[in-house]
C-alpha cells in the first residue's frame, strides 16, 4: 500500500480509499489500545474512534512525518482521554460511596470494582505487574518491546521528549522488577 497515494485520494473524496489505511494499522493500534488500556472493549472503541479522528483530520497530517507513528500519537491521545475520564469517574463515586454505602438500596460497590484481570489483558494474558504502571510507562514499554520503536520515535507518538521515554522505560522496568522481587518472595514463604 502506497499511504501517500490512498491519503490523496481520500483527500479528493475517494473516501472508501482510507479502508485500506484501516486494513493496514488495525492489528497493530489495537496491540497497542490493549495494552495500555487492558479491556478489549475498550480498546476496540478507542481504535475506532483513533480511525475516525484521522480520517476526519487527514487534510492536517503533515507528510514529512512518519504516518503510523501519527495514527498511534491520536490512539495514544485517546486513551489517556479514557483514563482521564474513568479516573474522574472512579474519584467522584469513592466521595460519593460514603453517602451512598449508608443506604444499602443505592449501593454503588459492585459499580466500583473493576476485574483486575480483565484490567490488564493483552492478547489473553493476564499480567498483574502492569497495573503498577502509569499510562505513559506502560505505552512507552509497549512500543519500545512489542513494536520495537527506539525512544525518539516514541517521543514523537507520546508528545514528550526522548529522555522522558528513557525516565518511563526506566520506572517501568523498576516497578516490574519490584513486583517481581515481590512476588518471588512471597512465594518463597
Amino acid at each position: 500500500m502506497d499511504e501517500n497515494q490512498v491519503i490523496a485520494e481520500c483527500l479528493n473524496g475517494q473516501t472508501d480509499s482510507f479502508r485500506q489505511i484501516v486494513e493496514a494499522y488495525a492489528d497493530q493500534m489495537m496491540a497497542l489500545a490493549l495494552s495500555l488500556l487492558g479491556n478489549r472493549q475498550d480498546a476496540e472503541d478507542v481504535c475506532q474512534e483513533a480511525f475516525v479522528q484521522a480520517f476526519r483530520n487527514l487534510h492536517r497530517y503533515n507528510r514529512a512525518r512518519n504516518f503510523r507513528n501519527w495514527l498511534l500519537t491520536i490512539l495514544y491521545r485517546r486513551c489517556l482521554d479514557l483514563k482521564r475520564k474513568r479516573s474522574r469517574w472512579r474519584r467522584f463515586l469513592h466521595h460519593l460511596s460514603g453517602f451512598l454505602l449508608e443506604a444499602p438500596s443505592l449501593s454503588i460497590s459492585r459499580h466500583m470494582s473493576r476485574n483486575n484481570a480483565e484490567e490488564t489483558e493483552i492478547a489473553g494474558l493476564s499480567l498483574p505487574f502492569l497495573d503498577n504502571l502509569t499510562l505513559p510507562e506502560r505505552a512507552a514499554l509497549t512500543l519500545w518491546a512489542a513494536e520495537g520503536l527506539n525512544s525518539q520515535e516514541i517521543a514523537k507518538i507520546l508528545g514528550c521528549r526522548p529522555s522522558t521515554v528513557r525516565v518511563h522505560l526506566y520506572l517501568a522496568r523498576r516497578k516490574i522488577k519490584a513486583w517481581l522481587d515481590e512476588k518471588n518472595m512471597r512465594e518463597e514463604k
